[in-house]
């Protein structure tokens, strides 16, 4: 399957047209018109969507007023039908004041800075891996110049851009295909809850998807499809999991030690490293007494065993977060009884379509309309940018329980009455499904009504009382009622703040990255370590996205900034680079005092944020943009060369 297939010619009557733009998203819609034909009254003011949304709940239509839809409808209309009987040939290249225009329509103004970024996520600029004119390090005697950790989301974005670099590399995979978590995490109901056409690449944007929120199985076919349509497979080894990278004092070079499926163990050699292992790779078991007692069969949401049949078996979920969110309604209908073990309660954004197929004439314009795809996957991208930041942001002064502002309490209020309109025929529940902490403060979920239909279920049970211990025959909360089951799923997330802790990280002087974190992750722009020459990270510490922006677009950013220090490392006839110890603390010091500042960052909420010693180690607390600014290019005087 192509990831972008050929645009269709447009053969259909008025009618159908019209019956098509009922199903539009009209907002990207006309800049992609105005787009194809150069008609940029299409772009009027008086049919711009409103800059900033009320509220935390995003609006149909971008906010529009239904006379200002019925003006947009119309308007691509009369476009679509000239288009149609002009040939469907699209006009020449609109020069950059008139792209310009497009891209304000959707975003408003913004600092002409942020074009090449914009451009980037439209998918219309220049790759980000272009060649380097010398490749770094070049008389060390080494296998590769790079070596990958990691065949994940990062781990391909890097495969690519290193490969439209010229550079010579390997992709050392442990698993048995390309995917990472989608490979991974294969339980029922396993999806997206975030938009798919912004969770992808700029460079692989796709126009067929048939969900929004896409189904794992798409996901992961969509890895496989960048893999395969860009030349990667071939590039990297599959079964082989790495565990130790050793850099040499004297010669500039990492070694990397992996072993295969069979335990053979191996070496390659690297000017530099790459680690893509991502933060959602290790599952968490819950630290309670008795878990290796159960007689019956147990496993991760992460590590779903597929053998065991849960047809008519009494099953225990332990946990609430975002994968048990999504097991627990898809297994609902097959199981004899369900007991679902919760510490908190989850907020979740009402998202009425999350199941939904993609409306039959959006796809058809997809499918027909040049760039419409990729203008849509800009405006959900745009959305996201500053995303719902101010709803996140502590206001000192604030003094309401269960909020952290005005705006944040507003958010709750809203949050509340969703939830309360779900169970006026069930008060009893009201109490265990209400959040007693800020919204924000831990992971957003989405709702469209599946999760309260599923637990007021006669079969279903929500136990909110502590867990004791685990026993043999099932789970005993702290009342002393012990739950009998067959089967307990644990769906209680990853072990988030560990970052690399499947591979043991050697630097120079001998220094060992893990003693050197003792339990607290810290890299410049995630990317970065003292005393770890040439080793870089994608998705590292404090990149992680809770409600602005999108993370592939961190990879990619990420990846560029690692390509300009490949650059400038190439450019000084060096052959190592190393961060100084004091940008990592200054860097660290604003990152710290803003996620301190957010809703996730107070000191009375438990999440998986948080690391062993308080500190959020997972979060970007900033605005999506200044990750941009920052990763452009580096500064010379940031780093020490050797």
């Amino acid at each position: 399957m192509a990831i972008c297939n050929p645009i269709e010619p447009i053969t259909e009557d008025d009618e159908t047209l019209r019956r098509v733009l009922r199903d539009a998203d009209l907002p990207p819609l006309l800049p992609a018109l105005a787009h194809i034909t150069g008609d940029l009254t299409l772009i009027a003011p008086d049919l711009q969507p409103p800059r900033r949304a009320k509220d935390a709940f995003i609006a149909p239509q971008g906010g529009m007023d239904e006379e200002t839809q019925e003006r947009a409808r119309e308007a691509a209309f009369q476009a679509l039908r000239r288009f149609r009987d002009g040939g469907c040939r699209v006009a020449g290249d609109l020069g950059t004041a008139e792209m310009r225009r497009l891209m304000r329509f959707l975003t408003g103004e913004v600092s002409e800075d942020y074009e090449p970024l914009l451009m980037q996520e439209l998918g219309l600029a220049e790759d980000v891996g272009r060649r380097l004119a010398t490749t770094p390090g070049a008389g060390a005697q080494v296998d590769h110049a790079v070596v990958v950790v990691g065949g994940g989301m990062s781990g391909l974005a890097a495969a690519h851009h290193l490969d439209q670099a010229g550079l010579s590399f390997v992709v050392l995979e442990r698993n048995d295909d390309v995917g990472g978590v989608w490979f991974e995490n294969d339980y029922p109901g396993c999806r997206l809850d975030t938009n798919n056409f912004a969770y992808s690449y700029s460079f692989a944007q796709k126009d067929d998807w048939l969900q929004q929120y896409s189904r794992q199985s798409a996901i992961q076919g969509y890895f496989r499809d960048v893999a395969g349509e860009f030349g990667l497979r071939d590039r990297i080894r599959f079964g082989t999991q790495v565990v130790e990278a050793r850099f040499d004092d004297e010669t500039c070079t990492w070694t990397v030690l992996t072993r295969d499926r069979d335990g053979t163990e191996s070496s390659v050699t690297a000017q530099a490293v790459i680690t893509a292992v991502g933060q959602l790779n290790q599952p968490n078991y819950p630290d309670v007494p008795g878990r290796d007692s159960f007689a019956g069969p147990s496993f991760h949401t992460a590590r779903w065993d597929h053998d065991v049949k849960l047809a008519g078996q009494r099953v225990a979920v332990i946990g609430t977060g975002a994968s048990a969110y999504q097991v627990i309604p898809s297994i609902a209908d097959e199981v004899a009884e369900l007991v679902v073990f919760q510490r908190t309660p989850p907020w979740a954004l009402p998202a009425p379509t999350y199941h939904d197929d993609i409306a039959p004439g959006l796809q058809w314009l997809f499918r027909h309309v040049p760039y419409y795809a990729r203008w849509f996957r800009f405006y959900q991208f745009w959305i996201a940018v500053d995303g719902m930041h101010a709803f996140a942001v502590v206001d000192p002064d604030w003094r309401e329980p269960g909020s952290v502002s005005a705006p944040n309490a507003r958010l709750r209020a809203q949050l509340t009455e969703h939830i309360r309109s779900q169970y006026t025929d069930r008060p009893d529940l009201l109490d265990k499904v209400v959040p007693s902490y800020p919204p924000y403060a831990k992971r957003m979920l989405r709702d469209n009504g599946v999760w309260a239909s599923t637990l007021k279920r006669d079969h279903v049970s929500l136990v909110s009382v502590g867990i004791a211990e685990i026993t043999e025959r099932g789970v005993r909360t702290r009342d002393g009622v012990e739950h009998e089951v067959d089967v307990i799923i644990y769906g209680t997330g990853f072990r988030a703040s560990d970052f690399l802790s499947s591979m043991t990280v050697t630097g120079r002087a001998g220094r060992d990255l893990h003693e050197h974190w003792n339990g607290d992750a810290r890299a410049y722009l995630g990317i970065t370590v003292p005393g770890f020459p040439n080793f870089f990270s994608l998705y590292g510490p404090n990149t992680n996205l809770v409600l602005n922006g999108s993370i592939f677009m961190f990879s990619e950013l990420a990846m560029n900034y690692v390509l300009e220090c490949l650059r400038l490392l190439g450019s000084t006839g060096r052959r190592a680079m190393e961060v100084r110890a004091d940008v990592v603390d200054a860097f660290n010091e604003r990152i710290d005092r803003a996620n301190r500042s957010m809703a996730w960052g107070i000191p009375e909420v438990r999440n998986w944020y948080k690391n062993a010693t308080g500190r959020v180690s997972q979060n970007w607390p900033l605005h999506t943009l200044e990750y941009w600014r920052l990763t452009r290019r580096p500064a010379p005087d940031d780093y020490l060369f050797l």
